[in-house]
């Protein structure tokens, strides 16, 4: 495996490739229409992602 191959698999495994996975498949399933901005994308991820729990 070559260091940039290594690389985009770690950027995969933390996640970090995230937001470009979201544009790819935008572009290719739903062109033309709206995409988040990345600061949204991210805090909209962050939050499905907490636990819900109760007070």
């Amino acid at each position: 495996m070559t260091w940039g191959g290594l690389w985009g698999f770690l950027r995969d495994l933390t996640g970090e490739r995230a937001y470009e996975r979201y544009l790819d498949h935008r572009a290719r399933r739903h062109p033309g229409e709206p995409v988040l901005a990345e600061k949204e994308f991210w805090r909209r991820r962050t939050d499905a992602h907490r636990p819900r729990t109760c007070c």
